[in-house]
């Protein structure tokens, strides 16, 4: 199977073409959207875009881990990771 990602490349490049701004306009648009979704995250610890999903900070707990080839158990420091549940509208559409 053949799998493809969705770069901000091509974030970009879609941004040009079905807008008409130009390519240096549309990387700017495009890395201020993702600057203002990890501001908001950084300081909100929540972000919720409607019609699209909810980022959420979560804090993992510290536990033990095993390296799967090793067998060697090894602690696994706390940390924070970010989660992203999808609205409901996103999951009909998929």
């Amino acid at each position: 199977m053949l799998k493809k990602n969705f770069t901000r490349d091509n974030l970009t490049k879609s941004i040009n073409k079905n807008v008409g701004l130009s390519k240096n306009l549309s990387s700017n648009i495009v890395d201020d959207f993702f600057e203002s979704i990890i501001t908001s995250i950084i300081k909100n610890k929540k972000l919720k875009i409607t019609s699209f999903g909810t980022f959420i900070v979560r804090t993992k707990k510290e536990r033990i881990g095993r390296n799967p080839k090793t067998k060697v158990e090894t602690k696994i420091r706390s940390r924070q990771v970010v989660t992203f549940k999808p609205s409901l509208m996103l999951k009909k559409k998929i």
